[in-house]
């Protein structure tokens, strides 16, 4: 059985979308969500039918916590587009659009190719992360498990 990289991204928003505090990731979503599905190894991305991301859907009940959900062939195309040209300067700026939390924001996990993460899904796995530490079952970039034997 072959398997695809499933990772999930949260993060506490400084302001409401529509405030100038978020103005700039706001403006900016259309072109990092384009180089994401550009990207070598992209496979799928979470979006809600409202634009061009997943802003209509909330983690943990929450509604300041936005969520990027993504598939991809494995963790060296997802490194490759976190830190590329186009999504890094985002990336630095990302404590102006979003506070800190000390408890993990961003996981990975391995899902049978073609299957599709839910927000539940994703909410499991970071608790798990939160919970555990880096496990087959979730996991991070800094700490990584390779995919399951077929």
């Amino acid at each position: 059985m072959a398997y695809e990289l499933a990772q999930v991204n949260i993060g506490r928003m400084r302001g409401r979308l529509d405030s100038p505090v978020m103005r700039d990731f706001m403006d900016g979503l259309a072109v990092v969500n384009a180089a994401a599905e550009a990207a070598d190894g992209f496979v799928w991305r979470l979006v809600d039918g409202e634009g061009d991301g997943a802003t209509g859907f909330r983690f943990w009940g929450d509604e300041w916590l936005i969520v990027n959900m993504s598939v991809w062939t494995g963790p060296e195309a997802l490194r490759a587009y976190v830190y590329g040209t186009v999504h890094r300067p985002y990336l630095r700026r990302r404590r102006e659009w979003f506070e800190h939390l000390q408890e993990a924001v961003t996981c990975l996990w391995w899902v049978p190719a073609g299957e599709r993460p839910t927000v539940q899904d994703a909410e499991k796995r970071l608790t798990l992360l939160r919970e555990k530490g880096p496990t087959p079952e979730a996991f991070t970039l800094k700490a990584e498990f390779t995919q399951p034997k077929a």
